[in-house]
């Protein structure tokens, strides 16, 4: 079971933040384009367990669909994201508990040598897709308003970058068994930022990094802490 929620969890993490584009995201309304992030979803899921016909697969990805399109229906927001998440993740338990063998049974297996080996290498980027890409949406949801009301001024997109960045490293330093190094990130950050937030001495500035960085950081540790659980469990 353990596997089969591996597996699945590695395609939804595909599916919704690599394969799902902007240009997807942006006209999801569209009927069409909701059919076509669900097709997405049932590829995901059938490649990543090897079982193209499996009926459950279909099932899943309906729900998918469903809950993106009651999503839809939602105030944009971090609540709206968080909520869609939760849904897509209990639907994938349950899935695992229904279909306990749907990896074990699946062609991998059978035909890898070292199937085990790749799941838990495919688990931990996903893991790091989980930190960087979905922690993006996360963290600029959770920022739009601030934003709204205090744009940051610097390098276009240099914020997001430098997002991607330092969530990436925490996942790699937190699943490398290194957390103390996280300090260092910390205080290099710090140290960076101080002397703009001193010179311009903009409060609301120094409130929009801390809070920005915060979020950011928490999101990639729990994202680290989550993704070594279950590698654990694979182990």
């Amino acid at each position: 079971m353990i596997q089969t929620f591996a597996a699945l969890l590695i395609a939804h993490i595909l599916a919704d933040f690599v394969l799902q584009t902007r240009w997807m995201v942006a006209r999801k309304r569209r009927p069409g384009v909701l059919l076509l992030h669900a097709a997405l979803v049932l590829a995901s899921a059938q490649a990543v367990t090897g079982q193209p016909a499996a009926p459950g697969l279909l099932a899943l990805a309906a729900a998918h669909l469903l809950i993106d399109w009651v999503k839809l229906r939602l105030p944009p927001g971090l609540g709206a994201f968080l909520g869609d998440q939760a849904a897509h993740l209990a639907t994938l338990a349950l899935a695992a508990a229904l279909m306990p063998d749907l990896w074990a049974s699946g062609y991998w297996p059978g035909l890898l040598p070292e199937a085990g080996a790749v799941l838990t290498g495919l688990l931990w980027l996903a893991g790091l897709v989980l930190a960087t890409r979905a922690g993006g949406f996360a963290v600029g949801l959770l920022m739009a308003g601030l934003a709204a009301a205090h744009p940051p001024e610097g390098l276009p997109k240099g914020g997001q970058v430098i997002g991607l960045l330092e969530r990436g490293l925490i996942f790699v330093l937190m699943t490398a068994g290194q957390p103390e190094a996280i300090g260092f990130l910390i205080a290099a950050k710090s140290i960076l930022r101080f002397g703009t937030v001193t010179a311009s001495e903009d409060r609301a500035v120094s409130e929009y990094v801390i809070i920005g960085t915060l979020a950011s950081f928490g999101w990639a540790i729990l994202a680290a802490l989550a993704t070594t659980r279950l590698l654990a469990t694979l182990a």
